[in-house]
């Protein structure tokens, strides 16, 4: 190990700093020095492991220690010397900074160990004491240490005007991320500093229609001129920035020294390849996902994205701003937008067929990497992605045609991907044309796990589907404790396809499961199995003894399907109602629910429930009480439920369902009802497109009653 690069008197330093009495960070403060020592490593690999330990121990999530405080001076120093990464140091130091700044500077804070700190206000002390480093870095040949100098140069120089002043000094500089960095923060000095903000907004206007500039750099000045002075956006600024788009040719992108604007593709893998020994594949699937939903593809998406921030609700506003990024001539700009459009999608209600096309649009087969995005956000869309459907047919038929009907598990990579995303979101939308693809996944064993994830929902092929995944099912070992999400999907998948042929599968599922105390993977069994009724009572002896069981949610699912098997509501109501004193009352009240009214018994702790602290247990409790006792208690129950979603707008999809089966009974929440259809925010529990879509649909069905 290397430790040459760093004077050796900064060495000394570190070690005569008393690290013990700062407390404990994330780790203890002591590991810090050994930490900033190996950054200043000749080794690369040495140097990487140390800047993720500094982090963890000294800046873990963004947090800031009296040991990050104390390691400002070598870190600057290091940014100063011939470190290899002084890009990454001078990236911490702006990182470190910023957290500071959006603390409260009165504030006081306490590291893991209950020490009180007031670490921000030291680091902004020592950062602001040596800002006059951000104006040299800003200059500095590599570019890796100027981009982040810019961000730092704009944040703590005290001088605003002098800020300013070198600032635009620096934009015919090299590189469009470079020249848009320099814009983007002008406006953050304007913001930050009143006294220099009309000369700020006064260039910004001027760099916006200078037709000399690129397209990029005006529009970035467009959009943080606004960003400058948010009140003053008007009618005029989408038509604008929708006109500089379409001046943004693909031969631009990646010029003047830039990193290409879009990834070219990913590292290809043979098919099926296993993630690491113990880890489910659902679990490293997510962590890919994280890196590459993370990755920029054009200089101009973090512009265009505090331009939508700006517009928030303008929702019109933004679809033709994403409709014109979704038909850019820059594939970077085209794939950037497919997110973007998602996230429209997903918060703001609103008719987006339009939009849905046009990422259909984006389902290209000489373009995997751009297809796989496309059909992944179009899977993310069900239910509202339906005017894609024939275009991810499409998409799925070409990609069998050109790589043969094994293309689920091609060897390529970016291919396998962009198919398998492509049949994913198809069968989600309940289209039986993807259904060879899932059955040829669930055959073969290549990534069936994402086969069984949407195989649910194609239950007009469960005479295919059900026996291969009950085989599936009948293999999983419950003593593995890593198999546990793939036996829960398969259930879940055999509960939605509704197929009494499960059954078996099922029970046998819920005794390995028992065996081995997988208590919540034999709930979720004991469920589906109840879904079947009547037609899985063969099944009783192995949930009878369950309904005694020692874990609450086995006991309250094994209770709820007593009653779907047999339907005896005097051997099980007394039980229900034990259970409505547990973690499971929701459970228990949805099946007394059902059970109607000879679940009388249960009214009185019911009753008492409707007084409940928490919102949850009242709604629960509320429709059990309509299901079970009926008009004679609808006044307690609609003002619970009104009430209820009041505080807690989660609760909306469980309170609508209930006022949509009360019928005319529902009429007092009928105001409410009506002020929710003219939201333009997404609504529902978790805020998703399909109990958004659920609850739209209930609110329209009790409001065409009144």
């Amino acid at each position: 190990m290397l430790f040459g690069i760093v004077p050796r008197m900064m060495i000394n330093e570190i070690d005569g700093v008393d690290w013990e009495s700062m407390g404990h960070a994330y780790g203890p403060a002591s590991d810090v020095p050994g930490w900033l020592k190996r950054m200043a490593s000749a080794d690369p690999g040495v140097r990487n492991e140390a800047f993720s330990g500094f982090y963890n121990a000294a800046h873990h999530q963004g947090d800031v220690y009296p040991c990050t405080a104390a390691s400002l001076p070598f870190l600057f120093e290091m940014a100063d010397s011939p470190v290899s990464d002084r890009g990454s140091v001078i990236g911490l130091l702006l990182s470190i900074g910023r957290e500071c700044l959006d603390m409260d500077p009165e504030g006081v804070y306490f590291t893991p160990d209950g020490t009180e700190s007031r670490a921000h206000v030291d680091a902004l002390a020592v950062i602001g004491g040596r800002a006059e480093a951000f104006v040299r870095w800003v200059a500095d040949p590599d570019q890796e240490v100027r981009r982040p100098a810019i961000e730092g140069l704009g944040l703590f120089l005290d001088d605003s005007a002098r800020a300013v002043e070198v600032l635009r000094s620096l934009l015919p500089g090299d590189g469009v991320v470079e020249r848009l960095l320099v814009v983007r923060t002008v406006a953050t000095v304007a913001l930050r500093d009143a006294t220099v903000h009309g000369a700020a907004a006064g260039w910004l206007d001027a760099l916006a229609g200078d037709t000399a500039q690129t397209p990029e750099v005006r529009l970035a000045a467009l959009v943080h001129r606004v960003r400058c002075t948010p009140g003053e956006l008007g009618e005029a600024v989408v038509p604008a920035a929708v006109g500089l788009i379409r001046e943004i040719a693909p031969e631009e992108t990646g010029r003047d020294g830039d990193a290409p604007c879009r990834a070219e593709g990913e590292p290809g893998v043979a098919a099926g390849s296993a993630p690491s020994s113990g880890v489910p594949p659902q679990i490293a699937a997510a962590f890919e996902d994280l890196e590459r939903h993370g990755r920029v593809h054009a200089p101009t998406t973090s512009v265009l994205g505090a331009l939508h921030t700006l517009l928030g609700d303008r929702v019109l506003e933004r679809t033709a701003l994403l409709a014109e990024q979704l038909c850019s001539a820059d594939p970077g700009v085209r794939y950037d937008a497919i997110r973007m459009a998602k996230e429209l999608i997903g918060r703001w209600r609103g008719d987006h067929s339009g939009l849905v096309v046009l990422i259909a649009g984006c389902l290209l087969p000489e373009d995997a990497y751009t297809s796989a995005a496309a059909a992944e956000a179009l899977g993310a869309l069900v239910p509202v992605s339906g005017p894609a459907r024939e275009a991810l047919a499409a998409y799925v038929e070409a990609c069998r045609a050109e790589h043969g009907p094994g293309v689920w598990a091609a060897r390529e990579r970016l291919v396998r991907r962009a198919h398998q995303e492509a049949v994913r979101a198809l069968a989600c939308l309940g289209d039986l044309r993807a259904l060879p693809c899932v059955l040829e996944a669930l055959d073969e064993g290549t990534d069936a796990w994402r086969a069984v994830q949407v195989a649910g929902h194609l239950g007009g092929a469960a005479g295919d589907l059900t026996p291969r995944l009950s085989k599936l099912l009948a293999e999983v070992d419950f003593s593995d404790a890593s198999q546990s999400m793939s036996a829960n999907a398969l259930v879940s998948a055999l509960r939605e396809l509704g197929d009494p042929a499960a059954a078996p599968a099922l029970t046998t599922a819920i005794v390995a499961a028992v065996r081995e105390e997988q208590w919540h993977t034999a709930a979720s069994a004991l469920k589906a199995l109840a879904s079947f009724g009547r037609e899985a009572a063969f099944a009783l002896d192995v949930v009878r003894p369950l309904a005694d069981a020692q874990d609450v949610t086995v006991r309250a699912a094994a209770t709820a399907a007593l009653w779907e098997l047999e339907g005896d509501a005097v051997g099980v109501v007394p039980r229900l109602v034990e259970l409505l004193d547990t973690h499971e009352n929701d459970e228990a009240a949805a099946v007394l629910g059902r059970i109607g009214q000879a679940a009388a018994p249960a009214l009185p702790r019911l009753r008492k429930m409707l007084t409940a602290g928490y919102e949850w247990t009242r709604v629960y409790a509320a429709t059990a009480l309509w299901d079970i006792g009926g008009d004679a208690e609808a006044p307690a129950v609609v003002g619970t439920l009104l009430t209820a979603w009041a505080e807690n707008d989660a609760t909306s999809n469980h309170v609508l369902a209930c006022l949509n089966r009360m019928g005319p009974a529902a009429r007092p929440a009928l105001p409410r009802v009506r002020e929710e259809l003219t939201l333009l925010r997404r609504s529902g529990r978790f805020r998703s497109i399909p109990h958004d879509e659920e609850l739209q649909s209930a609110c329209r069905s009790i409001t065409a009653r009144a």
